[in-house]
């Protein structure tokens, strides 16, 4: 199962997230649940990256599924935005395919 979770403070910025372990949804190669949260948290890193001015450390672990981000900073009104985006499209997943191979979680630090 891949774990997805999303820290935010107590006024609602994002200050983490933090995505591990592989879907098994199906071999690796074929694991269309996987490859979809995958595609879905490196574009939002490289958009980040590319389109804000977003201060973060990324760590990632290819053998166990890690990608962790920490940021920096409160993110601005684009970073939000494609942090907000991020959650749709894990949401989509979650509900397509269930949490017996993706969970989403909230928590307040």
């Amino acid at each position: 199962m891949t774990t997805i979770s999303i820290k935010k403070s107590k006024n609602g910025n994002y200050k983490q997230m933090t995505c591990s372990g592989h879907a098994d949804y199906a071999d690796s190669g074929e694991d269309i649940v996987c490859a979809a949260i995958s595609v879905l948290v490196i574009n939002t890193i490289n958009s980040l990256e590319k389109f804000t001015e977003t201060r973060m450390q990324v760590e990632t672990d290819e053998n166990s599924g890690m990608i962790d981000v920490r940021f920096s900073e409160d993110l601005k009104e684009d970073g939000r935005l494609l942090m907000d985006s991020l959650i749709l499209g894990l949401r989509s997943i979650a509900a397509e395919y269930g949490k017996r191979y993706v969970e989403l979680k909230f928590k307040e630090v």
